[in-house]
């Protein structure tokens, strides 16, 4: 059994260019996907946010589109309602990563307003991977790799093999064209090199510790590959 940490926004807004804000969160699936896998597979669950807020889930990942229909949305509203670790976060201040064997990042538009600026989030990220320790992030997940940024101004994941929501994929949703940066393309600036799949397929980068997901449906498949690496 292994300890793995969540690393989630406690952004509620995503500001956008025009300096409105639209109401954001994690997204339901990118969390309650792996952490249903990890669970079952025996593995323990710490989430840790900015500040130790309660991470706030985007409400329209739990619509019934979002989810393929009421049934489904239903359990995934439960256990983000009723899971444990969801309710008790520890601050990112707080955080052992000693204690743990994993780091994983769901997405959500959170991510983009907070961990991609959070020095906390970046140097998690940066000693994990600089520790061998397997790292998944998923979707907007990728936006915290901004913030791990080495003391000589490089970016930690610089080089590796990634994927994450695409260009396309936020325009297919209507946010390209309101949106102050997008990620593929930042994470393209940091040196981060960025493969891209079909939009809304599951698509999973492995690459030496990292594990990336493209969008929502790779959020399973993602957990997989990260369990292959705890075995």
């Amino acid at each position: 059994m292994a300890k793995i940490l969540f690393v989630m926004t406690g952004a509620d807004q995503w500001t956008l260019a025009d300096g409105s804000t639209h109401p954001t969160g994690f997204w339901a699936e990118e969390a309650v996907a792996p952490y249903e896998a990890f669970k079952a597979a025996g593995h323990e669950v710490t989430v840790a946010t900015p500040d130790g807020v309660v991470s706030p889930v985007d409400q329209g990942s739990l619509s019934s589109d979002a989810n393929g229909g009421p049934e489904q949305a239903a359990r995934i509203r439960a256990v983000v309602e009723t899971a444990p670790e969801f309710q008790a976060p520890i601050a990112l201040t707080e955080v052992r990563l000693d204690d743990y064997a994993a780091v994983y990042v769901p997405g959500g538009h959170g991510p983009m307003e907070d961990l991609a600026v959070n020095a906390d989030a970046g140097s998690i990220l940066t000693r994990a991977l600089d520790s061998g320790m397997p790292v998944g992030v998923v979707c907007h997940g990728p936006a915290a790799l901004l913030a791990a940024v080495k003391e000589d101004g490089t970016n930690a994941y610089a080089g590796y093999r990634i994927t994450a929501f695409t260009n396309t994929e936020e325009q297919l949703a209507g946010n390209a064209e309101r949106a102050k940066w997008l990620l593929q393309d930042r994470l393209t600036q940091a040196g981060i090199k960025v493969e891209v799949g079909e939009p809304w397929t599951p698509h999973v980068e492995v690459d030496r510790t990292v594990v990336t997901g493209q969008n929502p449906a790779s959020s399973a498949p993602l957990a997989a590959e990260l369990l292959k690496k705890l075995a």
